[in-house]
Order: C-alpha cells, then structure tokens, then sequence
C-alpha cells in the first residue's frame, strides 16, 4: 500500500513541516479561488475560525475527488484580529496596512487541518496561536517589509515566524508550526492511528 498523503497546497513552509516529520507527501494545490468562498462566508458573518476550516475543507474534498482512496491533506491559515478576518497582502502597500493595524496588538493565527478521502472531510482540526506585536513605528515596520522577498511575503501573511518575523513580537503563545500554517502534532497522531 502507498503510504504517501497528497499536500492540497502550494506552500513551501507546510511541504517543509511534513517532510521534516518523515511524512511521506506529493503536492497538488488545489488552485481554488479563496477570494470568492471568503467574501460569501463574510456575508454570512463567519468568524475567522469557520473561514479558515471551511478552505482547508474545501482545498482538501477537491483535490481528494481526482485521488479517490488517498488521504488527501488541506489547510489554510487566516489571522483574526479583534474578531475580523485578515487575510493575506495582495500587494506591500497592504502588507504595511496589515502591519500597521496589528502593531502593539493582541492577535490570534489560526491554522486549520482537513484530511478527505474520496471527495469527503473524514477529519479535521483547528488550532489557534495568540501573538502580541511590539510597537513600531511606521518606518521600522516599512524596513521590516523591506528585508522580506515578494515570494515570501505572499505565501505566509505577513511574517515569517521561523526567521525576521520573529522579532516583531513581544510574546508568542502557540505552537510554532500552527503559525507557520500546520499543526504537525495532531495530524501526526491521526495517521499513525491509521497506519501512516
């Protein structure tokens, strides 16, 4: 039996986290189109959490419907501010819009799991990771910007936990692998119950 779970996702970080846990995964992103799926569920008034499951579902049933009896494997990471959602930068000036608005802030990462198989949800998880930004002013946050690559700046939010991103926060309550978009420990405990 093929033991390899198919990774729903472009994200470099997340093939990373699996890789570095000796899980066995071939990449397929779903290529859905985010923007549509969170505008209607914002006029549903969702909160950032049921956005951020309802993706991670929606990637995972998708590519799992190509892959009938393979584990097909979805996430997705949304920041909730105060309640709203944030979603990634289209562009810096956002980025720095999004910064400005979480500068000496208490915020929540949410990063969401769906396992499917044939096309159906058989499991998912939610995890939450509270981050408290020190205060900048608007030139250090713009240097900030500065040292981060486009590629970089698009794929995660707008920090990158495992390097730079690190020293914009005073404190930093959660599991490191949830704020870079995978809480490893959970899904490793799904699939070692069934035989991964």
């Amino acid at each position: 039996m093929d033991k390899k779970i198919i990774l729903a996702s472009k994200s470099k970080v997340r093939k990373e986290i699996l890789d570095r846990n000796n899980i066995a995964n071939i990449v397929e992103p779903s290529n859905i189109n985010e923007d549509i799926i969170k505008s209607s569920l914002l006029s549903e008034k969702a909160s950032p959490e049921i956005i951020s499951k309802n993706l991670a579902e929606v990637k995972a049933n998708k590519i799992s419907m190509k892959y009938p009896d393979k584990l097909v494997l979805g996430a997705d990471s949304v920041i909730d501010l105060e309640g709203k959602l944030i979603s990634k930068p289209e562009n810096r000036e956002v980025a720095l819009e999004i910064l400005k608005k979480l500068n000496d802030k208490t915020h929540h990462l949410i990063s969401s799991v769906c396992i499917s198989k044939n096309g159906m949800m058989i499991w998912n998880y939610t995890d939450k990771a509270k981050l408290i930004m020190k205060n900048f002013t608007e030139e250090e946050l713009k240097k900030y910007l500065s040292k981060i690559s486009d590629e970089a700046l698009y794929a995660y939010n707008v920090y990158q936990i495992e390097s730079e991103g690190r020293y914009l926060f005073a404190n930093i309550e959660g599991d490191e692998n949830t704020i870079m978009g995978l809480p490893i420990k959970k899904i490793k405990e799904y699939l070692k119950i069934h035989g991964y």
